[in-house]
């Protein structure tokens, strides 16, 4: 029985653990009266104000991460490179900026649109995995226009499908693309669903 995820689920404290719990669950947007979906299948956990990794490192407040600093459930996308929207939930209370970027998805539903946005962007379509964050969004037409709304809204929100992966199927490792982060780059807060486990969902 599908059910969007209540807003309770994003205000666990303890980013890391909602990161793993996250997977399985399916991203959904509406765009133009066309409904695409994703399993999510990777995720990254950022520790906020204590994370060098984080945006929000050292409480860092600028335009662009004052989004981190609202409540859970608020959605943060932001521009890598100047030219890539990351998707990210925010969770945990007001003012505490803990964030899960999200990696990589299963496509599940129209799949014809996301075929045409990756398309339109050169980009390879994967029935088994849309890996990269940029390939995400673009996969599910999200944009910098979802930033700061809320994923209790009926346009793009997340919802439990019943399907639950166990810990001992989630694969751990450190971020990507976080050198600059020091020790902290090195940090387990990346997380997969194993690929055996993958082919079975």
């Amino acid at each position: 029985m599908k059910q969007k995820l209540p807003k309770t689920f994003y205000l666990e404290k303890d980013v890391v653990k909602v990161a793993q719990e996250l997977l399985g669950k399916v991203l959904v947007t509406k765009n133009g009266g066309i409904t695409s979906s994703g399993i999510i299948t990777e995720t990254e956990a950022y520790a906020g104000e204590t994370d060098k990794a984080s945006h929000a490192y050292g409480g860092r407040r600028t335009k662009r991460t004052e989004t981190m600093y609202q409540i859970g459930g608020t959605i943060y996308v932001y521009l890598c490179y100047g030219m890539h929207a990351l998707f990210n939930v925010v969770t945990n209370e007001k003012e505490i900026p803990h964030a899960v970027l999200i990696r990589a998805i299963k496509p599940l539903e129209g799949i014809e649109a996301i075929k045409k946005r990756l398309s339109n962007r050169k980009m390879k379509f994967d029935c088994e995995n849309c890996e990269g964050p940029s390939k995400v969004t673009i996969a599910l037409g999200i944009t910098l226009e979802h930033n700061n709304s809320n994923l209790q809204s009926e346009s793009i929100f997340i919802e439990d499908i019943g399907i639950k992966i166990p810990k001992g199927k989630i694969i751990k490792s450190k971020r990507i693309g976080v050198d600059y982060a020091g020790a902290d780059a090195l940090l387990p807060y990346r997380f997969q669903i194993d690929t055996n486990t993958l082919k079975e969902i």
